[in-house]
């Protein structure tokens, strides 16, 4: 009998990515690639989205993933990677909830 996945291993969204392939699913990966000032989550953050709306991780503690989200689905779709920013000064991120002062900048790209 396999010994089942340490608790950390099973919530890491590059295993989640890695399992959600190995099923047959279109994913995206978007990772957090600058950050300044009071950013939510650290360079590194991963979020995992599949096709379906799906998605594990986070990059934005919560205040961008709807849009990082959104975004990724048109990456699964096209199969295009595109880089997004997030900030304080920038109106979509008003939107979206980035009020915390900082901005990120998110990598998303398609796995597969």
């Amino acid at each position: 009998m396999d010994n089942p996945a340490p608790l950390d291993e099973a919530r890491d969204p590059l295993t989640i990515a890695e399992n959600w392939l190995k099923d047959g699913r279109e994913v995206a990966l978007a990772t957090v690639v600058e950050t300044w000032g009071s950013a939510p989550r650290p360079v590194g953050s991963h979020l995992v989205i599949d096709a379906e709306g799906n998605f594990h991780g986070s990059v934005s503690g919560g205040c961008v993933e709807g849009a990082v989200v959104t975004e990724a689905a048109d990456v699964i779709g096209t199969g295009k990677p595109r880089m997004l920013e997030f900030g304080v000064a920038d109106e979509t991120a008003w939107q979206v909830g980035l009020s915390c002062g900082g901005r990120i900048k998110v990598y998303v790209e398609p796995l597969g």
